[in-house]
């Protein structure tokens, strides 16, 4: 894939010509494809869900559930109704631990999550193991800076009932052996579920070859719009989850004194849903599948290994994770120049980087540092930009040390 074939897509690189975008593990930028089908729907089709019997009612309820099965299909589960429409993966996994574990985790029950954990994929499993009396375990890293499994297989144990985990590290870059993880949960009977944030963007994925029992993903990481997600859970799973929110267009029925719910997935998507990120996130996902998902895996990991080299070759430079890169997200420091400084610097230069502990603090402090460096690189950065980040690195060592 040339990236350079592909930026004239994205009408922001157009208005901001001199920027180099390198936050794409934070939100990614629109191509024209996702755009034109947002104002289309806005245009054309902007009719209210399942709700009306009039014609253009029903044409834009058949695209909101073709967007469905589509989104189905891009995971390959094997039923639409797998698919739950959310606001992004943090309310994905919200939803989840209140809706299904909050009742199923009891005093004395295990939930494993990895050290390497965003805090929407830790912060919900603190809260039900302090209110649920259960106990939360960690695996830690090996000297690589990959999932130790040798550990994994000490911690998961017959009383775990769920392992969460991220299936790529959003400041390390790996991508965790999810593979065995689910083997190791399945065989003490456990469930595991994957914080697919940063894989849906860059990976294929496979909820039926890798059988996982729930998977989170926000659509603004893949060029869709943000406030869209997807939470997908194996249908006997989400026939037995509550609905952690209650009102319009997820009941069958409404008395004085009850209500009967909907079949899955509509009981677990009370109110009008973001129909336009529905739409917007299927174009992305249609966007994604003519680019072919190796082939946008391919290139984030190539771009990510040639930054990772470049910036590990320069003296006071530290780079995080492993030495062989697995995706385009590449975190570092340089000595005696705080990460804020340091965004700060490359800002001046028209380089966009993150700056801080990427919502994922004990991570950070594992590290030994209070905040880094992020460059996430996406199918539209270049080598080129690689090379400007590293000749701005070298600049700014000079700057604030007087040396390069």
């Amino acid at each position: 894939m040339d990236s350079l074939n592909i930026h004239h897509h994205f009408p922001i690189f157009k208005e901001h010509s001199d920027m180099i975008y390198f936050d794409n593990a934070a939100t990614t930028q629109k191509p024209k494809y996702v755009i034109d089908a947002i104002s289309n729907f806005y245009t054309h089709h902007n009719f209210n869900v399942h709700r009306s019997v009039y014609t253009d009612a029903g044409e834009t309820t058949e695209m909101f559930e073709q967007s469905r099965k589509n989104i189905a299909s891009f995971i390959n589960a094997s039923i639409a109704k797998e698919i739950v429409f959310s606001a992004g993966t943090t309310d994905s996994i919200n939803l989840i631990a209140n809706g299904y574990y909050a009742k199923h985790i009891k005093s004395g029950d295990e939930i494993v999550v990895s050290i390497a954990e965003h805090h929407s994929n830790l912060l919900p499993w603190q809260k039900i193991a302090k209110n649920n009396g259960a106990t939360l375990k960690f695996i830690p890293l090996n000297e690589d800076a990959n999932l130790d499994l040798n550990s994994a297989s000490q911690i998961i144990s017959d009383k775990t009932k769920l392992v969460a985990v991220t299936a790529v590290s959003n400041v390390l870059g790996n991508i965790n052996p999810i593979d065995q993880l689910t083997t190791l949960a399945h065989k003490h009977g456990a469930e595991i579920l994957v914080d697919g944030a940063q894989a849906a963007p860059e990976l294929p994925i496979d909820v039926q070859k890798t059988p996982i029992d729930w998977l989170a993903f926000s659509g603004h990481k893949m060029m869709a719009p943000t406030g869209i997600g997807v939470l997908y859970g194996k249908q006997y799973l989400l026939e037995n989850m509550d609905s952690p929110r209650v009102g319009g267009e997820m009941i069958e029925s409404v008395s004085t004194t009850e209500y009967k719910v909907k079949d899955i997935p509509y009981r677990l998507e009370a109110g009008t849903p973001n129909i336009e990120g529905v739409i917007g996130l299927d174009a992305a996902i249609s966007y994604l599948k003519e680019l072919k998902m190796t082939n946008v895996q391919e290139q984030c990991e190539k771009l990510g290994q040639y930054l990772y080299d470049q910036l590990n070759a320069l003296d006071g430079v530290s780079v995080y994770g492993p030495t062989k890169r697995q995706t385009g997200i590449v975190s570092f420091n340089v000595d005696n120049i705080h990460p804020h400084d340091a965004a700060t610097f490359l800002d001046s230069k028209n380089i966009d980087v993150r700056a801080g502990q990427h919502c994922a603090e004990p991570l950070t402090h594992k590290l030994g540092v209070n905040a880094t460096l992020r460059a996430s690189l996406y199918i539209y950065n270049t080598i080129e930009e690689c090379n400007r980040l590293v000749d701005c690195v070298n600049e700014m060592k000079e700057f604030f040390n007087g040396s390069k």
